[in-house]
């Protein structure tokens, strides 16, 4: 037991993170695992065993907080393999109408938090020479939908700083992946997990159109979280793991239409593009 991988999980309290730590304890692995709250997530968990759980109350907003987490990790289980930046949550409304607090407020956990909890593992995987952080991201930082402009925007700026972060750590033999599931069967559209506005402009009927079916779809989404975790696991088994995992069905078929038409419109505007360079 004492050489299985300790996998490190942040917004490990529901959803898809609370699934993926009940299964690797399941399997046998070490998990350090983070929330707000860290005797609701033990609860959660339902399992007490501090050789291979360690349930931690972390503010993701804190660097030290998160400082402090690594240190307790690596006290407790002396190494940290796979790190799974899972903590964020959705926000649906029209540009005008999101306060200014509110798109700075889940800048900072979508991703600030990804960034300094990569920032502060990336030492201990450098001395290992091994690792691989996977950060949740979405089809919508690669596909968009009306009203989720916003979280849209976080989860591409997730997308972005993984593939270049993957080119960077290469050569320290550490992997990194980001994860980019469409619709799962997980709290995501609730009150705990989406900072929803109500449209009150006239018009926006795209936003409020598309609000209405995403609503009208909680708790029937197609997504399985149970299946999700099995390919993570599987995942941070692989050798030479992607850097992009979409995940779902409607995430395959809205990637493939869009890059068939980004590459379309780039072979149009072709003659225009590199026109820009000096003859």
């Amino acid at each position: 037991m004492s050489n299985s991988k300790v996998w490190y999980v942040t917004g490990a309290s529901q959803g898809l993170g609370l699934t993926l730590v009940k299964m690797l304890l399941d399997n046998g692995y070490r998990v350090a695992a983070t929330s707000r709250d860290a005797h609701a997530l033990s609860q959660a968990v339902g399992l007490i065993d501090k050789e291979r759980f360690l349930p931690m109350s972390v503010d993701l907003n804190n660097p030290d907080c998160i400082d402090e987490s690594v240190q307790q990790t690596l006290t407790a289980f002396g190494r940290l393999d796979v790190v799974v930046n899972n903590a964020g949550y959705g926000m649906a409304g029209t540009l005008e109408e999101i306060p200014e607090q509110d798109i700075i407020n889940i800048f900072k956990v979508n991703v600030l938090a990804t960034i300094n909890v990569v920032k502060r593992v990336l030492p201990v995987m450098r001395d290992q020479k091994s690792g691989h952080i996977i950060n949740m991201g979405s089809v919508a930082g690669f596909v968009g939908a009306p009203g989720w402009s916003v979280y849209s925007a976080t989860k591409a700026a997730v997308a972005a700083f993984s593939e270049v972060l993957a080119l960077d750590v290469k050569e320290f033999n550490i992997n990194v992946t980001v994860v980019e599931p469409s619709g799962f069967r997980t709290g995501f559209l609730t009150k705990d997990s989406l900072a929803f506005v109500e449209s009150k402009i006239e018009g926006y009927k795209a936003v409020k159109d598309t609000q209405e079916r995403y609503m009208a779809a909680n708790g029937k989404q197609p997504g399985d979280p149970e299946r999700a975790s099995e390919i993570l696991i599987g995942l941070a088994e692989n050798e030479e793991p992607p850097v992009h995992l979409y995940l779902g069905r409607d995430a395959y078929n809205r990637t493939s239409e869009k890059l068939k038409a980004m590459t379309a419109e780039v072979e149009y505007w072709k003659e225009t593009i590199i026109s820009a360079d000096f003859k």
